[in-house]
């Protein structure tokens, strides 16, 4: 690993602390708007939406520029959607502008793993970015439960600059000044990435061609025997994982008849996991074993359906943990054999521009039907059991499908291939 690896690093986490942070400051303004329940979920839904809207371009621009540029540029869009909630914008969209900074963000920044490491270096670097990642997001889901509590907002409020009229009058505008300093800090790592001296294809300007190459890259990857399993397992988690967020939110309150506070700690249980599970992944999993992690895909979806038997924290804590756990431990060793195809078949951008599409669409596919469930007002076991199922479900069919391609050729031994 080298220095700009691990300012990548740095970036990258307070980019995801500030997203995650002022998600659970806007869910709070929207409990104070007295919005019902199932508008909640739409928040992730138009944050990921342009993830897929802008799938075509986004990738095409990370390969344009030095990729520690267009992480500055995203951050300052990001930066943007943060501080229009000051004027009192409506946070549906405010977040939602804030997803287009990380729409740009999100190619730039997993790009640069190919272009500062070799494919052997992969797995542990996206150990750590996973890592770092969830850490930013169980330390963000804490701090923006704090933020937005009446202790914390008090303590921040009387807090003032001598001689100085910040303007800060309300615990919502505190909140979201902690927010921008986080984006800030992330801008200005991202000025302090280092050129890679990758250089790619002059890029193509016209929206139709764009649109015809994301469309051939599509393509490329699902027809790719590695690619397709990959590509489907870490589809599916991050749908699932969106989705996970706000089910968990609900059933703490629900269930453990918790505050939304105390709710957004059970979050973070879930990152610790992920955490945990990351970090044993990148010690156990190589790049040519990480298609033996996909049976714990289908541990997890009976694990998530246990929860709609829970009602104490004493065994709701562990199994949130080990929800997490298990997720963090198949998704890694998924990433970076994904990352290392679409390196090897096209560019960097534009893999994980494909990557982001069919991961965000699944996100928007999941979090609508968990709102219209919502909308249709039935039972939370009903929809945490029906959601386990469908996890198990289709992790079994992904695992029949790679043994299916083994037989028919060893996909395997492609796993190091070099960069067609």
């Amino acid at each position: 690993m080298n220095r700009g690896f691990y300012t990548c690093m740095a970036a990258q986490f307070f980019s995801s602390l500030a997203d995650t942070a002022l998600l659970y400051v806007a869910i709070d303004l929207l409990t104070k708007m007295h919005s019902p329940a199932w508008i909640t979920p739409l928040l992730k839904f138009l944050f990921v939406l342009f993830y897929v809207l802008l799938a075509a371009f986004v990738g095409a621009f990370a390969d344009s520029l030095p990729k520690g540029r267009v992480m500055f540029i995203a951050n300052l869009i990001k930066i943007g959607g943060c501080a229009l909630l000051f004027y009192e914008l409506h946070p549906l969209v405010s977040y939602a502008i804030v997803g287009i900074g990380a729409a740009v963000y999100s190619p730039a920044k997993y790009g640069i793993l190919t272009e500062l490491l070799p494919p052997d270096k992969l797995v542990v670097a996206n150990a750590w970015i996973e890592g770092l990642t969830i850490s930013s997001i169980i330390l963000g889901t804490v701090m923006g439960g704090a933020l937005v509590s009446d202790r914390v907002a008090a303590v921040m409020l009387g807090f003032d600059f001598p001689a100085i009229e910040t303007g800060i009058n309300t615990s919502d505008e505190a909140a979201l000044c902690v927010v921008a300093v986080l984006y800030i800090a992330a801008a200005l790592f991202n000025l302090r990435i280092p050129l890679t001296g990758a250089i790619y294809a002059r890029q193509e300007r016209n929206p139709a061609r764009l649109i015809e190459d994301f469309a051939n890259c599509c393509v490329i990857l699902w027809k790719d025997k590695l690619g397709q399993i990959s590509l489907a397992v870490t589809t599916l988690f991050w749908g699932m994982g969106a989705t996970l967020q706000f089910i968990v939110l609900e059933w703490a309150k629900q269930y453990l008849h918790m505050t939304y506070e105390k709710a957004t700690t059970m979050v973070g249980l879930v990152g610790i996991g992920v955490t945990i599970g990351a970090v044993m992944s990148a010690r156990m999993i190589t790049l040519r074993k990480s298609l033996t992690v996909i049976p714990l895909g289908v541990a997890m979806g009976f694990l998530v359906m246990g929860m709609a038997f829970v009602h104490t924290t004493w065994v709701a804590y562990p199994m949130l943990i080990l929800i997490g756990v298990l997720s963090g431990f198949f998704v890694v060793p998924m990433n970076a054999l994904l990352q290392h195809r679409g390196h090897v078949l096209m560019s960097a951008g534009h893999s994980i521009a494909v990557q982001n599409f069919n991961e965000n669409l699944s996100i928007l596919t999941m979090l609508a039907v968990y709102s219209l469930m919502l909308r249709l007002q039935l039972p939370l076991s009903v929809i945490i059991v029906l959601f386990g199922l469908f996890l198990a479900g289709t992790m079994l069919f992904i695992q029949r499908l790679h043994a299916a391609n083994q037989r028919e050729h060893d996909s395997l031994a492609l796993i190091g291939e070099h960069k067609h």
